[in-house]
């Protein structure tokens, strides 16, 4: 038996949804205004310098992209792996997709500086950069998840939702190896100069999307009112823990990797022992916060059934997401270049010294206001476009659940 799923607009007119898109406005505009200060001024009145080009923008950004990926996680167990379960949410990881990938580039595109001369990176390409790959790669995207989304919201359409799904699914594991591929290709920065940080970011995408799509699942059921089973929780922080578990087996196995080559040496003890604020992120909030606790609190056999712990371990999880994105970006540029190999270098340049780099006020300011704007689309989207299903419960998830309603059932999400 197949249960049939409605889907309804949200109403938009209550006063927590006037307030969040209030809020999410205001931190768009706080980004412009960075946006703004950074054309006029120039990048000098950001942390970033000559060592360090790559700031805190880019870790939202990446981020973002990174997420984007893996929020269409549900839609591509639904169709491509056949799970029933996550169909209802399929539109939902749809739209979350393409609104996450599109708010990391409008930071990419506005920490240039001057956002026109994106005009020449689209008109002029070298393709012995990877960076010329990724226009088409985050073009793709959005191009392959709106025809997708199209396919499953019209029925006319329906019976091409694999093709477009197979499609979709493909299309993001080459994005996200794309992006690991930016690092992976630079042989300069010893950090980076490794094939693993593409099946690395990969796993990465998987968990973080996975954690922001389980966030946006509970936020969005709980603020409208609309029932959210424990069964699909339950496969959903499941799932979580399974990717948070690889992405841990990725940083172990490329550190290990490190450790027996003896030219890495050095970059492998920066990081794991004397970087400072690199070695604290990277074994405290990574390691710590961002992978052993949430395995912890996803896997443990009481806490696990509470959906405020679930909330918890996906935040940490993106804590830690973005922690690592900090240590493999800015760590690895900070960590100078190796010029002559065996040999100290000195100069006026800085060259053979860490790089210094402190996050300023309109870098945060941009990353922040790029990540509400994914979310301001989000919420203006599912107000015009039938996107929530009107219910997950758990006998709307699996019919063959009983339709009794459990505790966690009988209230609203969140509640």
């Amino acid at each position: 038996m197949t249960v049939k799923t409605h889907f309804r607009e949200i109403e938009g007119r209550s006063p927590g949804y006037l307030a969040l898109l209030a809020g999410l406005l205001v931190l768009v505009g706080l980004g412009l205004l960075a946006a703004v200060l950074k054309g006029t001024y120039g990048h000098h009145i950001t942390g970033m310098n000559n060592q360090v080009v790559w700031g805190l923008p880019h870790i939202f950004a990446i981020f973002l992209i990174v997420a984007a990926s893996g929020a269409l996680n549900a839609a591509s167990f639904a169709s491509v792996f056949g799970r029933v379960a996550y169909k209802p949410m399929a539109r939902l990881s749809g739209l979350l997709a393409m609104t996450l990938l599109i708010g990391g580039l409008v930071i990419l595109v506005l920490d240039l500086g001057r956002p026109d001369r994106l005009v020449v990176a689209m008109t002029h390409y070298n393709f012995k950069s990877i960076f010329a790959w990724n226009i088409f790669l985050y073009t793709g995207f959005l191009a392959v998840v709106a025809v997708y989304l199209w396919f499953m919201m019209e029925r006319r359409m329906n019976r091409y939702v694999p093709v477009a799904g197979y499609t979709a699914f493909l299309w993001r594991l080459i994005l996200t190896t794309g992006t690991g591929s930016i690092f992976g290709f630079l042989v300069a920065r010893e950090a980076y100069d490794a094939a693993i940080l593409a099946p690395m970011f990969i796993a990465m995408s998987f968990s973080l999307g996975m954690a922001v799509f389980i966030l946006v699942v509970m936020a969005t059921f709980a603020g409208t009112e609309r029932p959210l089973g424990d069964l699909i929780l339950r496969r959903m922080k499941n799932l979580l823990g399974i990717f948070v578990a690889g992405v841990l087996y990725f940083v172990l196995a490329y550190h290990l990797t490190n450790l027996y080559a003896t030219r890495l040496h050095g970059i492998e003890a920066f990081v794991l022992l004397n970087g400072g604020i690199y070695t604290f992120l990277f074994w405290f909030v990574q390691m710590g916060l961002g992978s052993i606790l949430p395995l912890v609190l996803l896997f443990h056999p009481v806490w696990s059934q509470s959906r405020r712990v679930i909330a918890a371990a996906a935040g940490l999880v993106i804590a830690g997401g973005l922690a690592q994105l900090y240590v493999i970006v800015i760590g690895g540029q900070a960590y100078p270049l190796d010029l002559f190999p065996g040999h100290d270098m000195s100069s006026s340049f800085f060259d053979g010294v860490v790089g210094t780099y402190t996050p300023s006020l309109p870098e945060l300011m941009l990353g922040l206001g790029g990540t509400a704007f994914a979310f301001l689309l989000l919420a203006v989207v599912m107000k015009f476009l039938r996107i929530l299903p009107t219910s997950l419960a758990d006998d709307k998830v699996d019919p063959h659940v009983s339709s009794t309603p459990s505790t966690a059932q009988s209230a609203p999400a969140g509640a």
